[in-house]
């Protein structure tokens, strides 16, 4: 959440040449409504079903971006099926930067409640650290790691590119 996916995703797309999707948007699309929505009307389990039908379609695509939600690859079977059709790239950054990210937006149903209770810094960290830990262990199997809290998109971009780069010429 907040690390950069969908500055960085269309970006890297272009650069490669590559399309680009937001699995997110495309769920939007699909269910002609916005996610908060989706979770407040229909509950995070519909959405993860969603989510999850989706990404498949999209892995069926060749040569595309895709940028996903924070917890699309805490999903065994979507992580698996991520592995098996392409790179996984995690964009890692704090609880701290995230925070900063997102402590105005109501669009990001994980902490909205925080955001429009005017919930503390300290409250909010610690709802990032608790979802952080329970990911963790699926970002960890990501292919490439890039931290994104001070580096800025262009840089991130260009090492993304050249480590990609690696795994489509071997």
């Amino acid at each position: 959440m907040a690390s950069g996916k969908s500055t960085i995703g269309p970006i890297l797309a272009n650069v490669l040449g590559w399309d680009y999707y937001d699995l997110d948007c495309e769920i939007e699309r699909r269910e002609k409504k916005k996610i908060v929505d989706i979770f407040e009307e229909d509950g995070e389990e519909y959405f993860r079903t969603l989510e999850s039908s989706t990404l498949n379609d999209l892995s069926q695509v060749n040569k595309i971006v895709v940028s996903l939600g924070g917890g699309t690859m805490a999903k065994t079977d979507n992580l698996n099926m991520m592995k098996s059709t392409g790179k996984i790239v995690y964009l890692e950054t704090s609880p701290e930067e995230v925070y900063n990210r997102l402590k105005k937006k109501t669009d990001r149903p994980l902490v909205r409640d925080l955001v429009l209770s005017n919930g503390s810094k300290e409250e909010f960290i610690a709802r990032i650290n608790k979802l952080l830990a329970e990911r963790k262990p699926y970002y960890n199997q990501a292919d490439i790691t890039i931290n994104t809290d001070t580096s800025n998109v262009g840089y991130t971009v260009d090492l993304i590119k050249k480590r990609i780069i690696k795994y489509i010429d071997e």
